[in-house]
């Protein structure tokens, strides 16, 4: 059970962040952009968090100030300089292509956690972030014809790497701090780095313009934020990281799904072929050590 309730929690973040695209379309449609939808986020999660903090836990508030580049990797490094990439990428090109490109950081977590953390690359590892690439390549249905450009190229690898580094400066200041610490100032520091780029005066008018906009709003702060990565950042404190990015990767699993049932998306066989490579590498990465020993020896 204390194995199973970690994975669990990592895999249950990646479903929120899954159907973000239910709350994403509804917003992008009343006129905001991607930053703006972003700094939504981050300026609803921030003052919850930070309040649910204050009210339960206020001790867990407090950090040393020599640690602040921690939480600022977390949430400028990672989170605002991932959605910059992420959308450019989508934006100047296809979405299959941005979803394909920001699921390659499993391949850079697992190289910087051997190089950081000295994590041993196993086979069951290996084959598990390969299964998992191509699964999202299938489930996307991307092509060689896609066509991409070499800056789009970089963008999309950029998102990757900087979705990846959440993940990496998370364990390192889960070393020092619980993980509602990191938690909390991941997103206090997100929404500082948010604001300067995002023109904050025109995404507060067009959120505020009718009840149901604020309701999406909400709801993208809390459902689709301040829940997963609590739950991401529980269960990486209890496994290894490159585990956790591959566990994850249930995200765009759960984004096929809701776009073939909720918007009718089409149902082809190299899709589900690639769900089904999702799920088996999600498979094989939990299955008890003892099965694992020959693989790390």
């Amino acid at each position: 059970m204390k194995k199973i309730l970690p994975a669990l929690a990592v895999m249950g973040a990646g479903v929120l962040w899954g159907i973000i695209s239910l709350f994403i379309r509804a917003l992008s449609a009343a006129g905001l952009d991607a930053m703006q939808i972003t700094l939504i986020r981050l300026a609803v999660a921030a003052p919850v968090l930070a309040g649910y903090v204050l009210c339960t836990a206020r001790r867990e508030l407090k950090i040393r100030p020599r640690d602040i580049w921690m939480f600022a990797g977390t949430g400028i490094v990672s989170i605002v300089l991932f959605n910059i990439c992420y959308f450019h990428t989508m934006i100047h090109s296809q979405a299959s292509v941005a979803v394909v490109l920001l699921y390659t950081s499993p391949v850079f977590i697992m190289l910087m956690s051997a190089l950081f953390f000295r994590e041993r690359i196993t086979a069951v590892k290996t084959a598990a972030v390969v299964m998992t690439f191509a699964g999202c390549v299938l489930v996307a249905g991307l092509s060689g014809s896609s066509g991409i450009t070499l800056p789009i190229l970089l963008t999309g690898l950029a998102s990757g790497l900087f979705y990846g580094l959440y993940t990496i400066f998370g364990r390192v200041a889960l070393r020092r701090y619980p993980s509602l610490t990191v938690t909390v100032w991941t997103f206090i520091l997100g929404f500082a780095g948010a604001l300067p780029v995002s023109r904050p005066a025109s995404a507060v008018q067009i959120a505020v313009s009718s009840g149901s906009l604020i309701l999406w709003c909400l709801g993208i702060g809390v459902i689709c934020t301040v829940l997963p990565y609590f739950l991401y950042t529980w269960g990486l404190s209890r496994m290894e990281p490159s585990k956790a990015a591959v566990l994850v990767s249930v995200e765009p699993l759960v984004g096929a799904v809701l776009g073939m049932t909720a918007y009718g998306e089409d149902r082809s066989p190299l899709k589900i072929a690639g769900i089904a490579l999702i799920l088996a590498a999600l498979v094989i990465l939990n299955l008890p050590e003892k099965n694992k020993t020959a693989d790390t020896e």
